[in-house]
């Protein structure tokens, strides 16, 4: 008799530890592994086996796409009549739709386009960097920080960034070195410690040989350099009580954040070029306008029921596996027969808020020597956001809201017609005048955007927004990482980096690994199953 003990045991001294933890860990006899080396997956590991994949978003693109490299028979089901998911670029004439508001209509002009969702890629994201450039789609530097773009006040006063930070930087470091003169850092600096601080912090600070902070040329000049002898002075310092008055100054360390750390790349032309590009190399690609509403695992097989929501023809398709990557509150709402503790599960996972408010307009931003980059503002838009797209064109798209949390979903509250005007308030009031420039506003409530429902889950209570990431442990997010039966699950959301396209790509690659750990141990349990398609 073939039992599991004589499998692993031949496996072992096969492949070693290795090999023999795959396998167990596919039979239910180990947890899982978290590594992501693919290069395992052979061409022929999946031969006769059908795995449906629901949703064509950045993980269901690349589970489709990595199980057909090793074999795999794919069907890919995408409600929409776009691949992308949350990656999702509005050109004129396209239409944005939202659970109880009325259809917008995107006019914007040749060339210029929005990113509804993702705008950036980090440069340590190698996942979707890779994969933008095994598909050949261009990219092009996103300029995630200008420190010619300003911090406002809530009294609508605006310092410019490299004031803030520089200017900043200079008044710690002269109270640094004034504590550390007056022996107040003693007992925590030794002799040569000091010694070897102080010229330090005078550089840090650009500070003046007594120590003193009177301004830097870093902060911006007072008076431009000219030609011949006009010299070039710094700008007046501004006195700490001004620079801690602003509301806004914790956001000069944006950029310390490593998520928003240069270089950051956006494909050129729109985000979603990444995603088609995917869709266009599988050799069947996602089948658009397929929205499901039931989903039955048998012993043997996995049965999905969808239909065309334009036509109202149904559909079904049966296979032996299935990958579902679709946003738990949508899939909450479908006809499965899960576990009860599954259905629970799902059912309370919470997702945030987002909103985003864009603009086409006439670049005047530019003349205010602001190429890409953010102001922050506060409030209920938060940002202002100029692109980095199309330097020194006549047009371009601004973002004059990119909220997220219970300030967004507030701010959804509001009519669409109010939430552009707020926004278009909000750019007047930095950029004086310019209001009256902004045209075609449109308006995207993540949270009521169909086959969405949310932008990302708050797994841990009012936390998300960058403060959840690379720390998410709770029962519901460790329970969905296990397959259920025949049904993995894969997404963002369950990534540590549930807000980042990068985290759809780690959850869909473990995912992948997971089924072909299971298939290969399956095959060397029941060499009969494996079968010609």
């Amino acid at each position: 008799m073939v039992t599991r003990r004589r499998i692993l045991t031949r496996l072992g001294m096969v492949g070693g530890l290795g090999a023999t933890l795959g396998a167990m860990q596919a039979l239910g006899l180990a947890g899982i592994a978290e590594a992501q080396d693919m290069s395992g997956m052979t061409p022929t590991l999946g031969r006769g086996r059908h795995v449906i994949i629901l949703g064509a978003g950045i993980a269901g693109l690349t589970s489709a796409y990595e199980l057909e490299q090793a074999g795999f028979l794919v069907t890919l089901l995408e409600a929409r009549k776009r691949v992308g998911g949350r990656a999702w670029t509005v050109r004129n004439g396209d239409t944005i739709e939202m659970n109880g508001e009325e259809t917008q209509t995107a006019k914007f002009s040749d060339g210029v386009y929005f990113n509804a969702g993702p705008a950036r890629i980090p440069s340590f994201h190698q996942g979707l960097l890779g994969y933008a450039r095994k598909f050949g789609v261009p990219l092009e530097v996103e300029v995630n920080s200008s420190r010619s773009a300003y911090i406002m006040a809530d009294d609508g006063s605006k310092i410019r960034m490299r004031t803030a930070i520089n200017d900043m930087r200079g008044r710690i470091a002269e109270l640094l070195a004034k504590a550390i003169r007056k022996g107040a850092l003693d007992a925590e600096l030794s002799a040569v410690d000091r010694e070897k601080l102080l010229p330090f912090i005078k550089a840090y600070g650009d500070l003046g040989e007594d120590g003193a902070f009177a301004g830097t040329e870093r902060s911006g000049f007072g008076t431009a350099p000219g030609a011949g002898v006009a010299f070039a002075t710094a700008s007046t310092a501004m006195p700490i009580d001004q620079l801690l008055a602003n509301q806004r100054l914790p956001m000069t360390l944006f950029e310390d954040n490593l998520y928003m750390q240069a270089t950051m790349f956006e494909p050129v032309g729109g985000m979603d070029r990444i995603h088609a590009a995917m869709d266009n190399a599988l050799r069947r690609p996602a089948l658009r306008g397929a929205e499901v509403t039931r989903i039955r695992q048998r012993s043997g097989d996995v049965e999905v029921v969808y239909r065309d929501p334009a036509s109202g023809a149904v559909e079904t398709v049966v296979a032996d596996y299935l990958i579902c990557t679709i946003p738990f509150p949508v899939l909450a709402k479908i006809d499965t027969n899960l576990s009860a503790k599954l259905k629970t599960t799902i059912a309370n996972v919470q997702y945030d808020y987002s909103n985003k408010v864009a603009f086409e307009s006439p670049r005047f931003w530019e003349r205010e020597q602001i190429y890409g980059g953010i102001s922050f503002v506060g409030g209920p838009t938060t940002l202002i956001w100029y692109p980095s797209a199309g330097l020194h064109s006549e047009r371009g798209m601004i973002l004059g809201c990119y909220s997220s949390g219970p300030t967004a979903a507030e701010f959804q509250k509001r009519s669409i017609a109010e939430q552009i005007a707020f926004s278009r308030g909000v750019v007047d009031k930095l950029h004086p005048g310019h209001g009256a420039d902004l045209v075609n506003g449109l308006a995207v409530n993540w949270h009521k955007i169909p086959y969405s429902l949310g932008p990302w889950p708050d797994w841990n209570a009012g936390s998300a927004n960058g403060r959840q990431e690379g720390h998410i442990d709770t029962a519901a997010f460790r329970l969905l990482q296990a397959p259920e039966g025949r049904i993995y699950f894969a997404s963002a959301a369950l990534s540590q980096t549930p807000g980042w396209q990068e985290g759809g790509i780690q959850s869909a690659r473990a995912q992948v690994l997971a089924l072909a750990r299971r298939v290969s141990a399956e095959a060397l349990v029941s060499p009969a199953r494996r079968r010609a398609v």
